[in-house]
């Protein structure tokens, strides 16, 4: 063995703050709390040796499980509101994770940002079809609420790579706070509220996240269109 082999600096292990310095947003509410949480389930997965796609599929495992509790009971109350709240926080802040661990221990692919997309698609049905069993809203604003909410998926793809647009650029704490109505974390979280502590009310929230998305959907055509006629 040389002498530069003996005296090699040991290998750094990357900390949580590594894990958090390449988080890719979603927020205010998702970067104080399901980022940072995040960071932390990628820091240990990458101790223990788990792969990004474990936890995406850890994610999905997590988010229908809760869902489907909530769809079989057809109800809110302070126990399943409460686990709800939580579980949906837990399974985002795994979703926030395998991309942090993927990115930081260069563990990324194709495949593995396919399973993430289609992982995030089939979780956000369940929390869909969970809060169309609990408020039971009329037929029309069930389809409208299930159409509109895929809104959030489909401006998160696009959001992504070096075209990505920003309606609003300002990065100001006002129009953070605004932009809270868009932050799946913050969204998700008062969903569990009002679960746990106003089932009754689920039927508002349904009608509400109906229009902001419906509202956003119609603002980004008009604004990637005057885009596209710009050139």
């Amino acid at each position: 063995m040389s002498s530069t082999e003996l005296h090699a600096a040991p290998v750094r292990r990357p900390s949580a703050a590594d894990f958090y310095a390449v988080n890719r947003g979603g927020g205010l509410f998702s970067e104080a709390l399901s980022q940072r949480l995040g960071a932390v389930f990628a820091l240990v997965a990458e101790r223990t040796g788990l792969k990004p796609t474990t936890l995406t599929l850890a994610n999905l495992v997590l988010g229908l499980t809760v869902s489907t509790l909530l769809v079989v009971r057809g109800q809110g109350g302070l126990v399943l509101g409460l686990l709800a709240l939580v579980g949906w926080q837990v399974a985002y802040s795994l979703d926030c994770a395998d991309g942090q661990l993927a990115r930081v221990t260069k563990q990324g692919s194709l495949a593995g940002a396919r399973i993430d997309i289609l992982c995030d698609v089939a979780a956000q049905i369940g929390l869909v079809t969970a809060l169309v069993a609990v408020a039971r809203p009329p037929v029309w604003l069930a389809a409208l609420f299930a159409g509109s909410w895929m809104v959030n998926l489909v401006t998160s793809v696009l959001a992504t790579g070096d075209k990505a647009q920003s309606m609003v650029t300002s990065t100001s704490l006002p129009v953070r706070l605004v932009k809270l109505v868009r932050d799946y974390g913050a969204v998700i979280f008062v969903a569990g509220l009002v679960l746990a502590f106003a089932p009754a009310l689920t039927i508002w929230f349904v009608a509400a996240f109906t229009v902001v998305n419906f509202g956003f959907l119609l603002a980004s055509i008009a604004f990637t269109a005057r885009s596209a006629y710009r050139g």
